[in-house]
């Protein structure tokens, strides 16, 4: 019952209430002295007949009682549930707000103790987490790298890598080219420029060629230049779109809003970018073929890179012992604020607000659930079949007296345990209605196994062991003299009946049929021979355990 990790619960100590066994030297006395009245049961003639004459004997009256067959055992009482609270941390208690005797509830808090240390070990767990983190996405970042796309639209003038190639981190792979549309940079007299605006149409002419293509004023400069001859000038960008014969090669001029340039230069493309790649790799496959267009964004070589992989597996492992370390520190933190596992009484404190614990493991407090108390029987094995889950016991102790107690069987368990030859099984018995009964105190226990209401009844010693018991058939005194031929040498005035036995306890045994309420029944008395062997005989005696020879074996031989 008790939590394993908070101590145990009162153990049970008591040993069980054994059958009596007859000592060896008492069986032995009763074979001699069985054998001897067999004697002189079969030669003893008259000798047989004055010996049961002169036997002493008792008489008793057929009448009616309540029987009630039970089996005895003993045990020490435990409390429903037990937990002995223990420290899982060290420091300083700052709050123990209970005493001994208290009742606390489930969850109660029972101690607060200083967690200023553990705090700290969370906030580095986290930071070590978020670090962590970082480098996981930096690794998948650069995983993504490994996948080389176009950084704009434009015509694949140069692929420079080969698949199986291997690749580093800043080299160039590719170059994209836009060639569509193509830009010249003018110069233009200063005081006319001023008066340019960025949307303004230019007529551009090819030197050589004299062909002439429209465009468009992108870009003005604010400041002024000094060409030969001290000519002041601004520098104005015009994009015309390229009919397909225009290259980075060609020389034209420009007039803009009636203003002509000062002197010519060559064209430029609009765009042209060189594609590097960000990571070291090994070239695994080439998306686009040299020569071709292509947009913004499309796959152009594609990476391979074990060291990345283990890379990402190795970041990805030091997020998990990250999460496992704030994990268990923060557990850790909870441990500060130890809580009541159980609702019970404070049956002792250890520890108080102020006292400093120096290791995990101290025993603080320990908490006694006292709804209702538990012992075990320890059942032998020759009654155990006779125990059932449910049934009521009736319960004593010698530390209360006067007063008795009742339980009920809530468990018999097939878990048996043999010492000396002899098997005993556990069976727990419950108290609801406890008195003044405290755990640890020894109980006596008595088990109703059958019962029989008000029925006929006569001493146990009346009957021997083929269920005959000597009735009275007139008013000659037992132990009289008996004619030996008319009455088989049994007392005068009695005679032998057959009955039917049914329930039986220490003392009386159930007649079922045979006799009447009233009736005489005479036994000899126990320190009589006869009556030593009706003892014998109750007892399993008598030859291979079977009846006296001649059915009989005296008043009172047993059942």
């Amino acid at each position: 019952m008790a939590d394993s990790n908070a101590g145990a619960a009162v153990q049970q100590t008591a040993a069980p209430k054994k059958k009596r066994k007859w000592p060896k030297r008492l069986v032995i006395l009763a074979v001699v002295l069985a054998l001897a009245w067999l004697g002189v049961q079969w030669f003893g003639g008259r000798g047989h007949r004055n010996a049961v004459m002169n036997s002493a004997y008792m008489e008793a009256p057929v009448e009616r009682r309540d029987i009630v067959s039970q089996l005895s055992y003993s045990g020490t009482l435990e409390p429903a549930d037990s937990y002995t609270v223990t420290s899982l941390v060290s420091g300083e208690i700052l709050g123990a707000d209970f005493e001994e005797g208290d009742i606390v509830a489930k969850d109660d808090v029972l101690y607060t103790i200083d967690d200023s240390d553990a705090a700290t070990g969370v906030e580095r767990a986290e930071n070590s987490l978020s670090q962590a983190q970082r480098s996981y996405s930096q690794v998948q970042r650069s995983l993504g790298d490994l996948n080389i796309t176009a950084p704009a639209g434009g015509q694949l003038v140069e692929l420079s890598v080969e698949v199986g190639d291997d690749v580093t981190a800043g080299q160039t792979v590719a170059v994209i080219r836009d060639s569509a549309s193509m830009t010249i940079k003018l110069p233009f007299p200063a005081d006319e420029a001023a008066a340019f605006y960025v949307g303004q149409s230019a007529q551009v002419t090819a030197d050589g060629s004299f062909e002439t293509l429209n465009g468009t004023v992108t870009a003005v400069s604010a400041s002024d230049s000094v060409l030969s001859g001290n000519r002041i000038v601004r520098i104005v960008t015009i994009e015309v779109q390229n009919p397909g014969a225009v290259t980075s090669d060609t020389m034209a001029t420009a007039v803009v809003g009636g203003s002509a340039c000062a002197e010519s230069a060559a064209f430029t493309y609009k765009a042209e970018k060189n594609v590097a790649a960000s990571v070291s790799g090994t070239v695994s496959a080439l998306s686009a073929a040299e020569g071709a267009v292509v947009s913004k964004g499309q796959l152009l070589v594609s990476l391979r890179s074990d060291s990345l992989n283990d890379q990402l597996a190795s970041a990805g492992d030091q997020i998990r012992d990250a999460q496992i370390s704030l994990e268990n520190q923060r557990n850790s933190l909870d441990n500060y604020i130890i809580q009541s596992p159980i609702e019970g009484t404070v049956i002792d404190k250890s520890y108080k607000q102020g006292d400093k614990i120096s290791e995990g493991g101290k025993q603080l407090c320990t908490i006694f659930d006292l709804s209702y108390l538990s012992f075990t029987m320890y059942v032998d094995e020759l009654d155990i079949k006779q125990v059932a889950v449910g049934q009521k016991v009736q319960i004593t102790a010698d530390a209360v007296e006067g007063q008795a107690f009742e339980g009920q069987i809530t468990k018999v368990s097939i878990n048996g345990t043999t010492a000396n030859g002899a098997t005993t099984y556990p069976v727990t018995v419950r108290i609801d209605e406890m008195g003044d009964l405290l755990p640890g105190m020894n109980v006596d226990a008595s088990v109703v196994i059958a019962e029989a209401k008000d029925v006929l009844s006569v001493p146990v010693e009346a009957v021997d062991r083929a269920g005959q018991v000597l009735v009275k058939t007139s008013d000659v005194p037992p132990g009289g003299e008996s004619e030996e031929d008319s009455n088989g040498g049994l007392p005068a005035g009695y005679a032998y009946q057959q009955v039917e036995l049914g329930l039986s306890d220490d003392s009386y045994v159930e007649i079922v049929s045979g006799l009447s309420e009233g009736d005489q029944v005479a036994y000899q008395q126990t320190s009589s021979m006869g009556g030593m062997f009706a003892s014998f005989a109750m007892s399993g005696g008598g030859p291979e355990g079977g009846p006296p020879p001649d059915g009989g074996g005296g008043p009172g031989g047993g059942y």
